[in-house]
C-alpha cells in the first residue's frame, strides 16, 4: 500500500489569509498601541478642552484647503511619467487615483498604491507592471525628495537640534559613539557586501521575487530619464513637497504655542516638525494615525522652552497643547481623506457608467 500523500492544498490559502490578516493586524496594532503610549501621560480631556478653547480653526481650513493641490500636482507628475509607456488616461481619472490612495490607506495601508495601479491599468487596458513601475518610480521620487529635504532640513536647523540634544548628555555622547565606532560602519559594509552578493548568485524563487522587485524599481525609476519634459517634472515634484510644508506652516498659526514656536524660530520649526512627520508615514500604520502625533510632539519639543521639557506642570502643558495640534491635524486630515474618498469612487462609478 502506497503512504498517503500529505494534504497541500489547504496551504496556500491559509498563507495568504495569514498574509491578508497581518496586512491589516500590524498597522492596527501599531497606530493603536502608539496611541495608548501618547495619551498615556495626557489628560484627554485638558485635550479637547485645549482645542475647543484656543484652536483657531480657520488656519485648519486653510491647511486642508492648500491640500486639494497637491493631488492634481500629483495627478500631473504622474501623467508625464504613464506617457512614457504609453498609457495616456484623462487627468480627471489621475485626480481620482490619487483621492483614492490616500482613501484605500486608511483601511489597508500600502495597498492605495495598488489600487491605483490596478484602477489606471484597468480603466485604460495597459498591462499591470507597467503602470506598476511607473507608480513605483513615483513614490520612489517622494522618497528620494524626503531623503533631501531632510539632509536640508539638519543643515539649516543644527542649531536648535544641537541645542536640544546638549538637553540630554548621555542620549548624545551614546549616539556619538555609535556614529563613530569603525564598528557601525564595519557593519554597514558588511550589510552593503551582503545584499550584493545575495543579489549577484541568490537562487531560489524568494530570491528571484526579491529581484525582480528591486528590477521593477529600478525599471520604473528609469523611465523617468526617458520622459518628456523633465523640467516639467521637477516643478510638480518641487509644487507637491512645497504644498504640504506650506500647510503646516498655516496650521501653526491655529493654536498659541505653535505660532509663539513660528514667531521665534520662524520657517525652521514647522521645517523640522515636516520632515519627522514625512518619515514617520514610512511605517506601516493606518493613515500615519500613531506615528504622525508621536514624531509631532518630537518635533515640538526640539523648540520648546527648557521648562517645558523638564519634570512638572509645565511638561505635562506642553504635552498636552503638542497632542492637541498633532492630534488636530491628523483628525482633520483622516476626515478629508474619507470624505474625498467617498466622493471620488462615486465619481468613478458615474464615469464607468458613462464609459
Amino acid at each position: 500500500m502506497e503512504p498517503a500523500k500529505p494534504a497541500t492544498g489547504p496551504r496556500p490559502r491559509n498563507r495568504v489569509w495569514i498574509s491578508r490578516i497581518l496586512k491589516i493586524a500590524v498597522p492596527a496594532v501599531v497606530s493603536v498601541g502608539l496611541c495608548v503610549v501618547m495619551f498615556r501621560d495626557i489628560d484627554f480631556g485638558a485635550m479637547m478642552e485645549i482645542i475647543r478653547r484656543d484652536c483657531r480653526f480657520e488656519w485648519i481650513a486653510l491647511n486642508l484647503a492648500i491640500g486639494l493641490l497637491p493631488m492634481f500636482l500629483r495627478a500631473l507628475r504622474w501623467r508625464l511619467q504613464l506617457r512614457v509607456i504609453g498609457c495616456r488616461p484623462p487627468l480627471r481619472a489621475l485626480v481620482y487615483s490619487m483621492f483614492g490612495t490616500y482613501a484605500v490607506n486608511l483601511v489597508f495601508p500600502r495597498l492605495g498604491e495598488v489600487w491605483r495601479t490596478g484602477y489606471i491599468a484597468g480603466r485604460q487596458g495597459t498591462p499591470f507592471p507597467a503602470v506598476f513601475g511607473s507608480m513605483v518610480a513615483d513614490r520612489l521620487a517622494d522618497t528620494c525628495t524626503v531623503a533631501l529635504v531632510t539632509l536640508l532640513t539638519f543643515i539649516l536647523a543644527s542649531g536648535p537640534l544641537t541645542a536640544f540634544v546638549s538637553e540630554y548628555p548621555d542620549a548624545y555622547r551614546a549616539i556619538s559613539a555609535v556614529a563613530s565606532s569603525p564598528w557601525t560602519w564595519v557593519a554597514v559594509a558588511a550589510f552593503i557586501i551582503a545584499a550584493w552578493l545575495f543579489m549577484r548568485y541568490g537562487r531560489g524563487k524568494v530570491v528571484t521575487k526579491i529581484k525582480g522587485f528591486f528590477r521593477g524599481l529600478w525599471e520604473g525609476f528609469a523611465a523617468i530619464a526617458k520622459m518628456e519634459h523633465k523640467g516639467r517634472w521637477l516643478l510638480f515634484t518641487a509644487g507637491v513637497w512645497g504644498c504640504y510644508y506650506l500647510q503646516l506652516y498655516v496650521a501653526f498659526h491655529a493654536f498659541p504655542m505653535t505660532d509663539a514656536i513660528l514667531a521665534r524660530y520662524g520657517a525652521i520649526a514647522p521645517l523640522v516638525c515636516f520632515v519627522l512627520t514625512s518619515i514617520s508615514m514610512g511605517v506601516p500604520s493606518n493613515g500615519g494615525i500613531g506615528p504622525y502625533q508621536a514624531t509631532m510632539i518630537f518635533g515640538l519639543s526640539v523648540f520648546a522652552p527648557a521648562a517645558a521639557l523638564a519634570a512638572g506642570p509645565a511638561c505635562e502643558a506642553f504635552l498636552t497643547e503638542a497632542a492637541a495640534f498633532g492630534n488636530l491635524l491628523i483628525g482633520a486630515q483622516t476626515l478629508f481623506w474619507v470624505l474625498g474618498g467617498l466622493v471620488v469612487f462615486v465619481l468613478i462609478a458615474l464615469d464607468r457608467r458613462r464609459g
